[in-house]
C-alpha cells in the first residue's frame, strides 16, 4: 500500500508491503563460518543495561519495554548474522559478583579466548566506583593475555540521568581519561551512551564498523554511487538492526548526530508497520529544501540518498540504485568482506 500525506512544506510517500499473516520470530542463526564469526564480549556490573542495549540494538525492542528485561545469569549467547559471512557471537554476561568471580577465575579460558571485541559497561548511577574500576583492570588483563589483538570499547551508560550537557561532557572527559590510563598501553574507545537517545546507536555503529572487514572498499563504491546519483550524502544501513555500516559525503552537513537519529526514527517507524502486520521497504521524503530516498538495497541493506539539488529526481535516483544493488551484493558476500 502507498500513504501519501501532503503539506504545505513537506509531502511523504511510504511504500510498505504485507507480511504473511502468521510472522513468527527468527530463530538464533547458526555460525556460517569459523571466519566469519567474530566474538564480542559485552560486560559489566550487574543493573548497567547490558541486555537493555543489546535488546534494543539485535531484538527490535523500544527503550520502555527494556525496563522490565530480568537480569541476566550467567551468559547469554547470541549468535547474530551481520553482513555477508560476518557473524557476531555475542556473550552477554551476567554482572553479578558470583558470575563475575567465576570468569576471571574458574572460566576464564573459556571466557577471554578469542575474543575479537570487548564492549565494557559502566553505569554512571553506580555507587561502587573503586569496585567497577578493579573489575574493569581484572578483565583487561585477561584480554591481553588470552586475546590481545581484540578491540576495546567502553560505554559509559545511562548519561540521561545527567541532565545537564555540559556535566555530562565533563564526565565523559573524566572518565576517558581516567581509563585510558588504566588500560595504558592498549587502545581503547569510550563512548557515552544512553537507551533514550541517539548515542546509543552512534556508539554501536562505531563498533560494529570496525568489525566489517574491508569497509574501504564499500566506502570508496559507494563514494562513486554518490557522485553518479549527483547527491549530497548517501548512507548504507545494515537491514536488521539499521545501524550505520558506510557512508559518503559530498558536502558538510551541521549535525553529526543525524545518522543515528534517522537510525532510531526509522527502526521505531519499522516496529510500528510490524504492529498492522505490513513490512516496511521504503520512504520517500521531500520538503522545499531537500530530498531523501530510503529504499530496500541488497539483501543485508538499507540505502539513504539525500539531494539539495532540486533538478535531481527521485525515480532517477531509484533507478541508479536499482541498478548498483547488484554490483554492491558481490562486494559484500565476496570472500574479502
Amino acid at each position: 500500500h502507498t500513504f501519501t500525506t501532503t503539506g504545505t512544506e513537506k509531502r511523504f510517500i511510504v511504500t510498505i508491503t504485507p507480511r504473511p499473516p502468521t510472522h513468527h520470530r527468527e530463530q538464533l542463526l547458526t555460525m556460517a563460518s569459523s571466519k566469519g564469526l567474530k566474538k564480542v564480549l559485552l560486560m559489566g556490573k550487574s543493573g548497567s543495561g547490558k541486555t537493555s542495549m543489546r535488546s534494543i540494538i539485535f531484538a527490535n525492542f523500544l527503550a520502555k519495554p527494556t525496563m522490565r528485561l530480568g537480569p541476566t545469569l550467567h551468559v547469554d549467547h547470541d549468535n547474530v548474522k551481520f553482513l555477508g559471512n560476518l557473524v557476531l557471537n555475542l556473550w552477554d554476561c551476567g554482572g553479578q559478583d558470583a558470575f563475575m568471580e567465576a570468569f576471571f577465575n574458574s572460566e576464564r579460558s573459556q571466557t577471554f579466548s578469542g575474543v575479537h571485541v570487548l564492549i565494557y559497561v559502566f553505569d554512571v548511577d553506580s555507587h561502587e566506583h573503586k569496585k567497577d574500576m578493579d573489575q574493569f583492570v581484572s578483565c583487561l588483563q585477561s584480554i591481553n593475555e588470552l586475546s590481545p589483538e581484540a578491540r576495546v570499547f567502553c560505554l559509559i551508560h545511562k548519561m540521561d540521568l545527567i541532565k545537564n550537557e555540559d556535566d555530562r561532557n565533563k564526565l565523559l572527559e573524566e572518565r576517558t581519561e581516567e581509563l585510558a590510563k588504566i588500560a595504558n598501553p592498549r587502545k581503547l574507545t569510550v563512548f557515552r551512551t544512553s537507551i533514550w537517545d541517539e548515542t546509543l546507536y552512534k556508539a554501536w555503529s562505531e563498533i560494529v564498523y570496525q568489525l566489517v572487514p574491508n569497509v574501504s572498499l564499500l566506502q570508496e563504491k559507494l563514494a562513486k554511487l554518490c557522485k553518479l546519483c549527483g547527491a549530497d550524502e548517501v548512507v548504507l544501513f545494515e537491514k536488521a538492526t539499521f545501524l550505520v555500516i558506510s557512508h559518503a559525503i559530498t558536502s558538510e552537513h551541521q549535525d553529526q548526530h543525524r545518522f543515528e537519529k534517522i537510525s532510531n526514527i526509522i527502526k521505531h517507524y519499522k516496529l510500528t508497520c510490524g504492529k498492522t502486520q505490513a513490512r516496511f521497504r521504503s520512504m520517500e521524503v521531500k520538503n522545499s529544501t531537500f530530498a531523501a530516498l530510503v529504499d530496500v538495497f541488497t539483501s543485508n541493506t538499507y540505502i539513504m540518498v539525500v539531494m539539495t539539488n532540486p533538478r535531481i529526481q527521485c525515480a532517477a535516483v531509484r533507478q541508479n540504485v536499482q541498478f548498483a544493488r547488484s554490483y554492491f551484493e558481490q562486494i559484500i558476500k565476496s570472500k574479502r568482506m
